[in-house]
């Protein structure tokens, strides 16, 4: 068994690409080896500034391509059929194919093996395959070249076993084709020329001795860890930041962690900008005190050694951060002098969107719709009106204009600052969230009321307008503020069904153009019930019972109620009765839909007739069917569904019996007919609460 390397070396890729760009490489790489019959133990990517790179382990000397099966038409097929098949296997006539029976008639067949070749070769094909199709999320192109590429393209690494595997890559436009070898480079400050490889051991060890260190993890860690101590040496702690993390790491080949100042005067700003500055714009690793107060100190990660130690590296960086925290305090100083509400008027230069008008427009919707959604859940109204009024004012500040991502929370500190109430204050900040998955959910009255409304009125504005997700288009994130809504509702247990919240929503909109309010709302009923499924499936819940509960006569814009359902349904066919129950319906209507489908309709449960039960067994499961149709209906009303549950489970022992001893399609016409109506009213009972038909096992 055999190794193979690739690097790919280049000019420094954008951070946030290195990774995907790695993966996507080794990804393609292992498809192509699959294809190619070609087994392997393990294949890594890994990732620096300058370079990509891929290392296969464990593969053959030469391959073992799978043998060409290929089916073909009848023997007696029409002339055009066969002649088809012939020049889709590169044969003039039938010599090589052999003719097979089967119940559909007699097939002809083509079989052939393939002869192996020398792994080296293959890879040769398939890396070269790779270049033509491997796509950047942003590319450069070179003169006239047809080809494109994330960074002008300097060296490939490729050894097989030792040895170099030929591949030529050329951007074309006059440039120069890049032939693979087995000479790499290290940090671009800190080593002096190429070096030979012999493998990976042998290029990662050479690598870091060229002070590049390959692995994304290993420089990730290390720079966690250097932080860490340099803070503790401060009296502070780091503010953990993994998404900061992952862009320095693509920064640096050879991190070295320093530690710089800024002045005191400037912890008078809001923390969230200063930590924003220091993060968008310079990649600083912002420092804490014990209390969770930002510090006046920062960690910048240099990625070369100074003989200074580097003084000159922390100065400068200290120097460009001063300018960028004076613009913020500046901001933050002219923004207190006017009030948050002044701000208001500011939005109507702000488009929300074309059809649906400006920010001011959507603020005015807000107020209405969050003193509705107040009243809904019993939280202050006007307080409510006063938190969506004054929600999007921040976005007219000097601070928000230059820091976006400070939005809402900047709402909140000039609330504050006009002496607005803290729960008004903090629901301006809430009301953008979750943003995300890992966003924590508003869970103050207030703070819910505007998060719900602003996201009902996004959502039934673009819908109103027909501008919905297509695909993996989703340009104003409609999926997410669908989610967060979600989310919302099941993180603070609230009953709110959806529709009469969809219909405010449409009815704050006073413009032309809109699809019918009926549409709207059935369209977004059916998106939520897709996101929903989406939420409870990552919660690990089995698909097929989550079809089984909105297959079901349940609210399906009630998302509690739904969630209480399928959660109920998990619990009960994972208990031995629901198992064993769940069985024997599948069963029963298996067997009504065969009898249905041959006689041509429907067993209706109301046709039984008790008369006709002549085996015990069968005037049992009647027996015990009628109490605990009229038990599970009174229980599903009232929304105890674990006592549904509980109401089928008795059943399990006469369904078992039933199945055990009766004969279902009895000779006598009007017996079968009686056993079907009976199965018809199990089947109807059962599916009260949810359409086990749709349950798998």
């Amino acid at each position: 068994m055999a190794e193979f390397l690739l690097e790919l070396f280049s000019e420094e890729i954008p951070a946030r690409m290195q990774a995907k760009g790695a993966d996507d490489l080794r990804d393609l790489i292992v498809k192509g080896l699959e294809e190619k019959g070609l087994s392997f133990t393990k294949a890594e990517a890994h990732s620096t500034p300058r370079r990509i790179t891929v290392v296969v382990d464990g593969l053959p000397m030469e391959n073992n391509p799978p043998p060409i099966d290929k089916k073909g038409p009848r023997v007696d097929a029409a002339q055009q059929a066969l002649d088809g098949f012939l020049k889709s296997i590169g044969q003039s006539d039938f010599s090589k194919c052999v003719q097979e029976e089967s119940p559909k008639g007699t097939f002809w067949y083509y079989r052939e093996a393939v002869k192996g070749q020398p792994t080296a070769q293959v890879l040769s094909a398939i890396v070269e395959a790779v270049f033509e199709k491997f796509v950047w999320p942003k590319s450069m192109r070179w003169k006239s070249g047809q080809k494109a590429w994330v960074r002008p393209l300097r060296s490939i690494v490729a050894l097989f076993d030792g040895a170099v595997v030929p591949l030529s890559f050329a951007l074309g436009g006059g440039e120069a084709a890049v032939t693979s070898g087995k000479q790499s480079q290290g940090h671009r400050f800190l080593s002096s020329g190429a070096f030979e490889v012999k493998n990976f051991a042998d290029y990662t060890e050479k690598l870091k001795a060229a002070h590049v260190i390959l692995s994304r993890a290993e420089r990730k860690a290390y720079i966690s860890a250097e932080a860490q101590k340099l803070a503790a040496k401060e009296g502070l702690k780091v503010n953990e930041n993994d998404g900061l993390m992952e862009e320095i790491v693509g920064l640096v080949e050879w991190p070295v962690p320093l530690v710089g100042t800024f002045e005191k005067e400037f912890l008078e700003v809001p923390q969230e900008v200063l930590i924003s500055t220091m993060r968008g714009d310079q990649k600083y690793i912002a420092l804490l005190d014990n209390n969770g107060k930002l510090a006046n100190k920062f960690v910048v990660i240099a990625n070369t050694i100074t003989e200074d130690g580097g003084k000159n590296v922390v100065a400068g960086n200290e120097k460009v951060l001063r300018a960028r925290l004076s613009d913020a305090k500046f901001f933050w100083d002219q923004d207190r002098k006017q009030k948050l509400e002044s701000r208001v008027g500011a939005l109507g230069q702000i488009t929300f969107h074309q059809k649906l008008g400006t920010v001011k427009d959507k603020t005015a919707r807000l107020e209405k719709l969050a003193a509705h959604v107040a009243k809904q859940i019993g939280a202050d109204d006007k307080q409510a009106a006063r938190a969506a009024l004054l929600a999007k004012a921040d976005l007219t500040s000097g601070v928000v204009f230059q820091f976006p991502e400070v939005q809402g929370i900047m709402g909140r500190y000039y609330a504050l600052h006009d002496k607005e109430t803290p729960a008004v204050a903090q629901a301006i900040a809430d009301h953008y969230k979750p943003v995300g998955a890992n966003d924590t959910c508003p869970n103050e009255p207030l703070s819910i009321c505007t998060a719900l409304a602003d996201k009902l009125d996004t959502l039934a504005g673009f819908f109103a307008i027909d501008e919905k997700p297509t695909g993996s288009k989703d340009p104003f994130a409609l999926r997410r503020a669908a989610l967060g809504i979600i989310r919302i509702v099941l993180e603070n247990n609230l009953r709110l069904p959806l529709v009469p919240l969809f219909e405010a929503a449409y009815n704050g909109y006073a413009v032309s153009g809109l699809r019918p309010m009926k549409d709207v709302t059935s369209d977004l009923v059916q998106f939520f019930t897709e996101r929903l499924k989406v939420a409870l499936k990552d919660q690990g819940i089995r698909h097929d019972l989550i079809d089984a509960v909105l297959a079901a006569d349940v609210r399906k814009d009630d998302i509690a109620l739904v969630v209480k359902l399928v959660h109920a349904l998990r619990d009960f066919v994972g208990t031995d009765n629901g198992a064993n129950l769940l069985a024997a319906y599948k069963r029963g209507a298996n067997i009504l839909r065969i009898e249905e489908k041959k006689d041509g309709k429907s067993f209706d449960a109301a046709a039984l007739n008790d008369a006709l039960l002549k085996e015990q067994p069968e005037k049992d499961l009647a027996a015990a069917l009628a109490p605990a149709a009229a038990k599970v209906k009174d229980l599903f009303a009232r929304e105890d569904y674990t006592g549904c549950m509980a109401a089928l489970s008795e059943l399990r022992a006469p369904v078992d019996a039933f199945f055990d001893k009766i004969m279902v399609n009895a000779p006598e016409a009007d017996i079968r007919a009686n056993r079907l109506s009976l199965l018809s009213r199990l089947r109807d009972t059962m599916n009260t609460i949810a359409d086990f038909s749709k349950t798998e096992g």
